[in-house]
């Protein structure tokens, strides 16, 4: 039993008539008269009684209709489920991301995507860059969009484009003696209690900083580690030392405090996202589609 002995039972169904429904169905008659014929000797039940008013199904060929047509329809609908997820309208991506990834790139590229793909599920994880990179080295997310490229084993079989640059910032509180500057030099960051992401977790970040106060230079103050953006602003914003991060983080301004230009300006290790190399899968192929059109400038995504 093929599918067009199931397309060919129910012509003859709603036709009534051998003739007319071979028309319908673009054949000539005795082909169809012999597929019937063939599909009830196959079944062992005569699915149609023939008739001089007509071409009628019996109590067996009602019963064979009622699932042919529904197994059509499922033919029907697997085919068109087949095409979307081949267009990568349908399926799963799994996004890991840092935190200041929310406040400039991901919300363009997100909301469009969500827009054109509402039928692919979203897996999305706020992660440091090392967590997110070995997420991805582990097979664990799709794409990972860190500060710097992942490093380790494996790193080699990603690719990896810059989808954003930034330089460093401080955020300071109200009561801080800097707030009232427009800038602040990096002697007098090693005078303050710093505020920075942690170095197992952010290690390009961290190495900019290092490189910027001097390796063999530690904060007079000492430093206090903070996860994320929103936290080291929240820290500064209770008086306990100047925040170090990414000019982004301007947008999670708060009335109690300040942000400062870093002098000599320091840029940071790039915003990049990666994924693993080879022929990307239809969903992942359609999220780089949406990426290289609302970031013109990225280049290395295929």
């Amino acid at each position: 039993m093929e599918a067009r002995h199931l397309r060919y039972a129910v012509a003859l169904a709603e036709h009534q008539h051998f003739g007319r429904a071979a028309a319908a169905l673009g054949i000539a008659q005795p082909p169809l008269s012999k597929q019937i014929g063939d599909l009830e000797r196959e079944l062992g039940a005569r699915l149609f009684n023939r008739t001089p008013h007509g071409v009628f199904p019996t109590a067996a060929g009602n019963a064979f209709l009622q699932r042919a047509r529904r197994a059509l329809t499922e033919m029907s609908a697997a085919a068109v489920d087949a095409g979307r997820a081949a267009r990568g309208e349908t399926g799963r991506l799994r996004l890991g991301f840092i935190g200041s990834a929310v406040l400039e790139l991901l919300p363009s590229v997100l909301s469009r995507f969500g827009r054109e793909h509402p039928d692919v599920r979203m897996a999305l994880h706020e992660m440091s860059s090392a967590r997110g990179s070995a997420a991805l080295l582990a097979g664990d997310l799709d794409i990972a969009i860190t500060r710097g490229a992942p490093r380790g084993a494996g790193a080699e079989n990603l690719v990896s484009v810059s989808v954003g640059q930034d330089r460093l910032i401080a955020v300071v509180g109200l009561a801080n003696p800097h707030a009232g500057q427009r800038q602040i030099h990096v002697d007098q960051l090693r005078a303050q209690p710093l505020i920075v992401a942690p170095p197992e977790e952010e290690p390009a970040t961290l190495a900019t900083i290092s490189e910027l106060l001097g390796e063999r230079t530690m904060p007079l103050g000492g430093t206090i580690e903070a996860r994320d953006v929103h936290t080291i602003v929240g820290l500064a914003a209770c008086g306990i030392g100047v925040g170090l991060g990414p000019a982004c983080m301007r947008v999670a301004a708060r009335p109690d405090v300040r942000f400062l230009d870093v002098t000599p300006r320091t840029e940071l290790p790039p915003l990049v996202m990666s994924y693993r190399a080879g022929d990307p899968g239809p969903v992942l192929g359609a999220y780089l589609d949406v990426t290289r059109e609302l970031c013109p400038n990225v280049r290395g995504l295929r």
